[in-house]
């Protein structure tokens, strides 16, 4: 070999070399290059977003247990109101026993004591309804409101406010402030209403 060939391949090889230098970086090694790095980015975005999982599942988990809480808070409150129900003819009967006896006067002893006995009745039972917040709605006088009371009927009444009631044909309780049975009442027409066609 001449010189001249060993310069060529020397000069060659160097050729090469150079452009292996310039040689832009295959995607591989890239990615061995810059790894670290995106391994790092990538964990913690993956951690970001199980934090954010784990909040939102303890959020929702505090909710259902208010849900919780507040339903058994409510059937404890409630438990009794069909129980209520069923009561209520019970007191009507005794109202209505003691009312029918209240303006006649009686000289028959056992006729009082009948009818002393009916009150004294009536009045332990609706102490007893008190002491599980059992309350009684005798709205006489008072507006009528359409969420506690039931209108029967509407009649004139010139002492009376329009509008409110001035008979109550039975009387409505509440449970816990929850109505179990609205109050069923006469209401005071005002005088200048226009007629309501019943018959229609």
């Amino acid at each position: 070999m001449s010189a001249d060939e060993n310069r060529n391949e020397n000069v060659d090889e160097e050729l090469k070399a150079e452009e292996r230098a310039g040689e832009p970086v295959s995607e591989q090694q890239e990615g061995e290059t810059q790894g670290p790095e995106n391994d790092v980015d990538s964990m913690e975005a993956r951690m970001q977003e199980l934090q954010d999982q784990m909040l939102r599942t303890q959020a929702e988990m505090q909710n259902v247990r208010r849900r919780a809480e507040i339903d058994v808070e409510k059937a404890h409150k409630f438990a009794l109101e069909k129980f209520v129900k069923e009561l209520l003819p019970v007191a009507d009967s005794l109202e209505k026993a003691v009312e029918s006896t209240e303006n006649q006067q009686s000289s028959d002893e056992l006729v009082v004591s009948i009818r002393e006995g009916v009150e004294m009745t009536l009045d332990l039972f609706m102490k007893s309804l008190g002491k599980f917040n059992v309350k009684q709605l005798n709205p006489v006088g008072e507006p009528f409101d359409p969420q506690v009371h039931e209108a029967m009927s509407m009649v004139p009444a010139p002492d009376a406010e329009p509008n409110s009631v001035v008979a109550v044909v039975q009387k409505g309780y509440t449970l816990n402030e929850r109505l179990v049975r609205p109050a069923m009442v006469v209401v005071a027409k005002a005088e200048d209403a226009p007629k309501i066609d019943e018959q229609a």
